[in-house]
Protein backbone atom coordinates (compact mmCIF):
# COMPACT_ATOMS: atom_id res chain seq x y z
CA UNK A 1 0.00 0.00 0.00
CA UNK A 2 1.22 3.50 -0.86
CA UNK A 3 0.33 6.70 1.01
CA UNK A 4 0.70 10.42 0.47
CA UNK A 5 0.02 12.71 3.42
CA UNK A 6 -0.53 16.23 2.11
CA UNK A 7 0.77 17.70 5.36
CA UNK A 8 4.26 16.63 4.26
CA UNK A 9 3.95 19.14 1.41
CA UNK A 10 1.45 21.69 2.70
CA UNK A 11 1.89 22.47 6.42
CA UNK A 12 -1.34 22.04 8.35
CA UNK A 13 -3.07 19.99 5.66
CA UNK A 14 -4.59 16.71 6.83
CA UNK A 15 -5.76 15.20 3.52
CA UNK A 16 -4.37 11.76 2.66
CA UNK A 17 -4.40 9.45 -0.35
CA UNK A 18 -3.87 5.70 -0.14
CA UNK A 19 -3.80 3.18 -2.95
CA UNK A 20 -2.03 0.05 -4.10
CA UNK A 21 0.08 1.91 -6.68
CA UNK A 22 2.07 5.13 -6.75
CA UNK A 23 0.30 6.12 -9.97
CA UNK A 24 -3.11 5.91 -8.29
CA UNK A 25 -1.93 7.93 -5.29
CA UNK A 26 -0.63 10.64 -7.64
CA UNK A 27 -3.89 10.61 -9.62
CA UNK A 28 -5.90 11.07 -6.43
CA UNK A 29 -3.62 13.86 -5.23
CA UNK A 30 -3.91 15.70 -8.55
CA UNK A 31 -7.68 15.24 -8.50
CA UNK A 32 -7.76 16.73 -5.00
CA UNK A 33 -5.69 19.72 -6.10
CA UNK A 34 -8.06 20.38 -8.98
CA UNK A 35 -11.38 19.74 -7.25
CA UNK A 36 -10.75 21.19 -3.80
CA UNK A 37 -8.00 23.74 -4.31
CA UNK A 38 -9.05 25.14 -7.68
CA UNK A 39 -5.86 24.26 -9.49
CA UNK A 40 -6.43 24.10 -13.22
CA UNK A 41 -2.86 23.12 -14.11
CA UNK A 42 -0.70 20.86 -11.97
CA UNK A 43 2.90 21.44 -12.96
CA UNK A 44 5.33 18.54 -13.36
CA UNK A 45 7.42 19.81 -10.42
CA UNK A 46 4.38 19.52 -8.13
CA UNK A 47 3.85 15.94 -9.28
CA UNK A 48 7.51 15.21 -8.51
CA UNK A 49 7.11 16.72 -5.02
CA UNK A 50 4.11 14.48 -4.43
CA UNK A 51 6.01 11.40 -5.64
CA UNK A 52 8.95 12.21 -3.35
CA UNK A 53 6.60 12.10 -0.36
CA UNK A 54 4.80 8.83 -1.12
CA UNK A 55 5.64 6.15 1.40
CA UNK A 56 5.01 2.44 1.66
CA UNK A 57 2.72 1.50 4.51
CA UNK A 58 1.76 -1.80 6.04
CA UNK A 59 -1.91 -2.65 5.54
CA UNK A 60 -2.23 -2.69 9.34
CA UNK A 61 -1.28 1.03 9.41
CA UNK A 62 -4.05 2.08 7.05
CA UNK A 63 -7.58 3.21 7.80
CA UNK A 64 -7.18 3.89 11.53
Amino acid sequence: MKRFDSGTLIPGSTWRAEADSEAEVVRRAVENLKNFHGETIVRPDMIERIKERIVDVDDNETRH
